[in-house]
């Protein structure tokens, strides 16, 4: 009887980058909880919820989060507004220039991020944007257009086009297919691509370290000062696990979608 052999490389590999990994998520989330740790303890002497109390009384604590979520909700509306139906465009319509603007979309990412934001924001100094909360939603929204965009074009060509079809033969009007069709195949896709937008600005830390700094301090942006500046490293510990809540609850959720078939029918799956 043939045995299947054991992938020993594939298997030290998985637990090699498991180790990278899940590491440093370990360390921070131990000195987040830990009221004492002093040099050469292999652990904490002493486990608490002392430097959460301590950090989340700071009022530039409340600032940051409601600031990050204020920032995140007003970027992923208004790339949602600008980008989902430009997404039904590329997927539905021929026009001149359609590739051509299509990949461009891609061009953001296809340039070391820094420069171009260094770039932007010389013009933003111009405009008088610069440690704005508009001046950030801008830059921020650069960002945005590969989720807004590629993935939703990718939902809406996944539509089955003869239940649009047959909708019509039945006199079923343009808007009244698309409610009733169009979207709630496309739907799940499309909610996945929010939520990636809404969590990917969340983080977003360069745009809003450069456009928005100093008087526009979101949570990374006061997370990565606290580790600076701070000599209680506790605080930036206590941040960075804050910080883990939109990752996780995005995680959940993609979770479902996957489980559900509804992003691999998204993507033509």
């Amino acid at each position: 009887m043939d045995h299947a052999r054991i992938d020993w490389t594939g298997i030290v590999f998985a637990l090699v980058l498991s180790l990278v990994i899940v590491f440093p998520l370990l360390v921070v989330a131990t000195w987040a909880f830990s009221d004492v740790w002093r040099y050469p303890s292999v652990v904490p002497q002493e486990f608490g919820l002392k430097y959460w109390t301590m950090t989340l009384k700071r009022a530039d604590v409340w600032t940051s989060i409601t600031l990050s979520v204020s920032l995140a909700t007003v970027v992923t509306l208004i790339s949602a507004v600008i980008c989902l139906p430009a997404a039904y465009a590329f997927a539905r319509l021929e026009f001149p220039g359609r590739n051509l603007l299509f990949f461009s979309f891609l061009a953001g990412h296809a340039f070391p991020k820094f420069g171009l934001l260094v770039a932007i924001a010389g013009i933003f100094l111009n405009l008088g944007l610069i440690a704005t909360f508009w001046g950030v939603v801008l830059i921020q929204l650069v960002g945005t257009l590969l989720f807004m965009v590629w993935i939703p074009v990718a939902a809406f060509q996944s539509v089955d086009r003869r239940m649009e079809e047959a909708a019509r033969d039945v006199g079923a009007s343009p808007l009244r297919v698309f409610w009733s069709i169009t979207l709630p195949q496309a739907g799940p896709t499309i909610a996945a691509a929010v939520l990636l937008t809404f969590v990917n600005t969340f983080y977003e830390t360069e745009g809003a370290w450069l456009i928005g700094a100093p008087q526009i301090r979101t949570m990374p942006v006061l997370m990565i000062s606290f580790i600076n500046n701070q000599p209680v490293i506790q605080y930036g510990a206590v941040l960075s696990v804050l910080l883990w809540i939109p990752s996780f609850l995005a995680l959940i959720f993609a979770r479902r979608m996957i489980g559900s078939g509804s992003f691999a029918r998204g993507f033509g799956g």
